[in-house]
């Protein structure tokens, strides 16, 4: 069983930065490929960033070089850093991690084996 924490959500105006953490449970948190994803308000989860055991990261169109996602394995923890945030940014944010020691990045949801429970970033236009 792996439980996964976000945090660093909260209310920013346009233009404007956040940084999310993801805490994993776990003591092979290393050879989790892990990923970010987000939820609008009536719109359906999508794939924002992920990153896999060997560092090799993948960002969806709409965030690619607003967004990054890291990892430090000695903290178990996967982070998002969002600059230059819009308000179509809006949405819960929600980390996953994959446990099938999959290469590569992981880019379906169903792929994930565990995940989050979300954390609201509002930006304000």
């Amino acid at each position: 069983q792996v439980q996964l924490v976000e945090s660093g959500g909260g209310s920013v105006q346009a233009g404007g930065s956040l940084r999310l953490s993801c805490a994993a449970s776990g003591r092979t948190f290393s050879s989790y490929n892990m990923g970010w994803f987000r939820q609008a308000p009536g719109k359906e989860r999508e794939l924002v960033a992920a990153i896999s055991t060997s560092g090799i990261t993948y960002y969806a169109n709409s965030v690619k070089g607003g967004f990054t996602i890291s990892r430090d394995n000695a903290r178990n923890t996967v982070y998002l850093q969002m600059n230059s945030l819009k308000a179509e940014d809006t949405a819960v944010y929600y980390c996953a991690a994959d446990l099938t020691r999959s290469l590569g990045v992981t880019l379906a949801q169903h792929g994930y084996d565990y995940w989050g429970q979300g954390t609201q970033v509002t930006v304000s236009s």
